[in-house]
């Protein structure tokens, strides 16, 4: 004896046996692939946005500080320059992680900013110094949490050390003056000065071609 069909059952489900609505394996597969995919898109385009977002305050941070450096110049006759400054070569050296990147940096800060002994204030022995570029930033609260901004600040108790300007990709920023401490040699690209980031890259230029049109520099 047949069982009979309930009415207006497409299904053909048959009265007293039970039906499921539920996802079938493979169409759970598609949907999660789906998913994956569109977060994936939107990811992608969040990190560009960023890298994008931060390139170009890189090279506004840069124009300004060009900016001040021929300030500079104007009241001292010369650029910002010292042993270290002399001897970084972005042509050889592009890991903003070295010591040569954070020194130079850390000098081409206090001659800017007025704070020679770079402790974030300008001490009585400083008053005299002329500012020639505000630098933006927040110091490190009591626990070491909080540093933001273009400074790169470390904190022992109440005292302040400034390490190094700070590029939008967390690195230092790169000054040299091997060129014009050099004339006529294969150092450096300016004969003025070389200011730059290397927007994130850590490498060498084997070349220096190959990696610095993808650095973010004066020249």
């Amino acid at each position: 004896m047949s069982k009979e069909i309930l009415p207006g059952n497409s299904r053909g489900v048959r009265r007293g046996e039970r039906h499921y609505n539920a996802f079938t394996l493979i169409e759970l597969v598609v949907v999660v692939g789906l998913i994956l995919v569109l977060t994936g898109l939107v990811l992608s385009t969040v990190g560009y946005a960023r890298k994008k977002g931060a390139r170009a305050r890189a090279e506004t941070e840069i124009a300004a500080m060009a900016a001040a450096l021929e300030s500079y110049k104007a009241d001292n006759g010369v650029y910002p320059s010292n042993s270290v400054t002399n001897n970084l070569d972005p042509r050889t050296n592009g890991d903003p992680g070295t010591t040569a990147y954070s020194f130079a940096s850390q000098y081409l800060y206090g001659e800017l900013s007025g704070d020679r002994n770079f402790n974030y204030i300008i001490d009585p022995s400083e008053q005299g110094n002329r500012s020639y570029f505000a630098f933006k930033s927040t110091p490190p609260s009591a626990d070491g949490t909080s540093n933001s901004g273009m400074l790169s600040i470390t904190r022992s108790g109440s005292t302040y050390t400034v390490n190094y300007i700070r590029d939008p990709f967390g690195n230092s920023y790169g000054y040299s003056t091997a060129q014009a401490a050099n004339p006529g040699g294969s150092t450096g690209y300016n004969p003025t000065f070389d200011l730059w980031s290397t927007s994130g890259l850590t490498t060498n230029p084997g070349n220096p071609d190959t990696i610095t049109p993808q650095w973010i520099k004066n020249w």
